[in-house]
């Protein structure tokens, strides 16, 4: 069971305090930071877009990524969110024990 950092967008701060509890109900994140909004640019369906948008961090386990990927495509409003997971290769032992046990099912 490996760390990993799950970044995804939502378009406000309402959405991501749906997505966080519905992760850390689940046991599929330890934690989920909400930051500040943001302005992205991006293409889509061939147009160029702009639009705000608030990120996650969510903190977990490869075990418990498929739960946080379920869960992001169900609560998420955007047809094809941005969910993208990084491995965490280093970290504090004891943080990341933390995330592990919080992930557990």
């Amino acid at each position: 069971m490996k760390p990993l950092l799950v970044m995804t967008n939502v378009p406000d701060a309402a959405m991501g305090e749906r997505i966080a509890h519905a992760l850390i109900d689940a046991r599929a994140a330890a934690c989920v930071n909400i930051l500040a909004e943001c302005r992205s640019v991006y293409r889509w369906q061939g147009a160029m877009e702009t639009s705000n948008e608030v990120p996650l961090l969510i903190k977990t386990t490869t075990d418990a990524y498929p739960r946080v990927e379920q869960i992001l495509r169900e609560c998420h409003s955007f047809a094809v969110p941005e969910i993208i997971a990084v491995p965490i290769e280093n970290g504090l032992p004891a943080y990341l024990d933390w995330v592990a046990t919080e992930t557990e099912t």
